[in-house]
């Protein structure tokens, strides 16, 4: 096994897994820490952990459990995978796993990369950028539970980790991969424990690829991991070929009733729900019922869902909590963080109705919503299939009939719930993928 990758949620886990797959790593993804002595085949696996938004010991702890699975595996290397909007407090948690991880595996220096530039985020002089903006610009700025206010991610670190954070500049990187392992150590004998490494392309991810295969502990974003999986990959195309061809089967689609369920906030799936809205039935979710009792109206969600016509050309229903910023900053400012764990709540339980009702299908945006939904059907693994936009591509579960479209929130364009669709009904509507 060459690859242990941890993620923090479950879009991040998928993301990368996409990613790997993609660039000729067999690649399965795990829900959850497997039990010891459970074993995978394959170049990588990914752990999905729900450790973005808990108490940092409860995410250290889940991290190291993780980590102690896929050491005995034989990883050569383990990748800490987050957003590649780096979202964290100023406590964390992904400092605190960062360091968790350094002590555990016996390293005293790792990068910081979450950049992924075919989705906008860039990496430059240390500063995380969304498209053209500095990430605290962005939509992230509203986040509801990771506002992100600062762009600056050696900043960042600082705040959250107990070392101290270097640069390695693009001037750097576009000098070759030689260059950055040089800076890298220059920096860690200097007393820096995590270097930030600046990306704006896909070829200095390569660079950057090559330059940190064999670090014990790399982490990032899902553009590194797809850096590095090119540079250990065996190169041989049709390999790569054959992967996809397996990935196409193993993960594709299967056919039947679906549901879209958002839950993300973010400007992108503000964009997607409103061009939605017009070709399905919707469902929009009452944040007041979810706080009074978000089982029982989490059951309404899925009988309202499991009513509506899926024959023919039709597209599945949507249940959405998705809100504007204006309206999300009113609900937090009189409920708090109890509204996201309520409509979380109402979601799994809607979840696990919908699943009894004959639903195999779930097309779910947003990081928290996707933990909700995935835990909530109790499935144990998944085999990585197509990818529909990067870093979105659908699984399969490998103990349950059930396919799953896991987005982050500011990933895919603004028909991607429409994408998620079968041809047919894409046909018949006209829309794209």
């Amino acid at each position: 096994m060459m690859i242990g990758v941890i993620a923090d949620d479950f879009t991040g886990a998928t993301d990368i897994a996409g990613f790997l797959v993609a660039n000729g790593l067999a690649t399965t993804q795990m829900i959850g820490v497997p039990p010891a002595g459970t074993t995978v085949e394959g170049d990588a696996v990914v752990v999905s952990l729900k450790s973005r938004s808990n108490p940092a010991g409860e995410a250290v702890a889940d991290s190291l459990a993780a980590l102690a699975w896929l050491q005995s595996l034989g990883c050569r290397q383990i990748f800490q995978k987050y957003c590649s909007t780096f979202d964290s407090t100023a406590k964390g948690n992904i400092g605190p796993v960062t360091d968790a991880l350094m002590e555990a595996i016996g390293t005293d220096i790792t990068v910081i990369c979450p950049a992924l530039p075919v989705n906008g985020r860039s990496i430059y002089k240390g500063y995380l950028f969304v498209g053209d903006q500095l990430l605290q610009e962005s939509g992230m700025k509203d986040h509801p539970i990771t506002p992100m206010t600062d762009s600056n991610l050696m900043r960042l670190m600082d705040m959250q980790s107990r070392g101290r954070t270097g640069v390695v500049t693009a001037t750097t990187v576009e000098k070759g991969a030689d260059a950055v392992r040089a800076e890298i150590e220059r920096l860690r004998a200097s007393g820096m424990s995590y270097v930030v490494l600046d990306a704006v392309s896909d070829a200095h991810l390569d660079v950057l690829g090559q330059a940190v295969a064999d670090m014990k502990l790399v982490t990032g974003g899902s553009g590194l991991g797809a850096g590095i999986a090119r540079a250990v990959a065996t190169g041989d195309a049709s390999r790569t070929e054959e992967l996809g061809r397996q990935a196409a089967t193993a993960g594709a689609a299967l056919e039947g009733p679906g549901i879209v369920i958002s839950g993300s906030c973010s400007v992108m799936t503000n964009a997607q729900v409103a061009a939605y809205r017009g070709l399905a039935p919707v469902f929009d979710v009452d944040v007041e019922r979810c706080l009074a009792d978000p089982d029982a109206y989490g059951a309404e969600m899925a009988a309202w869902a499991l009513a509506q016509p899926q024959d023919g050309d039709r597209p599945s229903p949507m249940i959405t909590a998705t809100a504007s910023p204006d309206i999300l900053r009113d609900v937090q400012a009189r409920h708090g963080a109890a509204a996201s764990e309520a409509v979380e709540h109402a979601f799994a339980a809607a979840t696990r109705k919908l699943a009894e009702g004959g639903i195999v299908r779930f097309v779910v945006a947003g990081g928290e919503t996707s933990g909700s939904v995935t835990q909530a059907l109790a499935v144990s693994g998944f085999a990585i299939g197509p990818q529909i936009a990067p870093g979105v591509p659908w699984v399969r579960a490998v103990d349950r009939p059930l396919s799953l479209a896991l987005k982050s929130g500011n990933f895919g364009t603004e028909s991607f719930f429409l994408d998620c669709q079968p041809a047919n009904v894409r046909a018949a509507i006209g829309g794209s993928a």
